[in-house]
């Protein structure tokens, strides 16, 4: 018998401590939403929805391309470096230079795109 009523005590815990969890749970996202900072206007455009839509649009755009000089940076400086190990290793810095000029020259091309990108995006 008091295996049985020890057994009730301890599923009684149980539901106890699960329903104190499920509250707090339930009461944190009410706290959390509570400071939220106001969402900022986008660089251009404001006033109608759809301006403001294009507005968020074009700093999307920009953010894109941004992003994508980056990724393109890195990967020419990875492969630059992967080159120049393979030019210290077997003497071929012919495929070094090679390899770095046309790096330069994409990363130069991207950025220049970019550029000329963004003033369509405000149209």
């Amino acid at each position: 018998m008091k295996i049985s009523s020890m057994a009730r005590v301890g599923g009684t815990r149980a539901r106890q401590s699960l329903a104190t969890v499920a509250a707090c749970v339930m009461g944190l996202p009410t706290a959390a939403l509570a400071q939220l900072p106001q969402l900022e206007e986008p660089s251009q455009g404001g006033g109608g929805l759809m301006s403001t839509l294009q507005g968020y649009l074009y700093d999307f755009g920009a953010l894109i391309g941004l992003i994508l000089c980056a990724v393109a940076f890195l990967i020419v400086g990875a492969s630059a470096i992967a080159s120049f190990k393979e030019a210290r290793e077997r003497e071929t810095w012919g495929k070094f230079t090679v390899t770095v000029v046309v790096g330069v020259v994409l990363i130069v091309a991207i950025i220049w795109l970019a550029t000329e990108a963004a003033p369509i995006l405000s149209q």
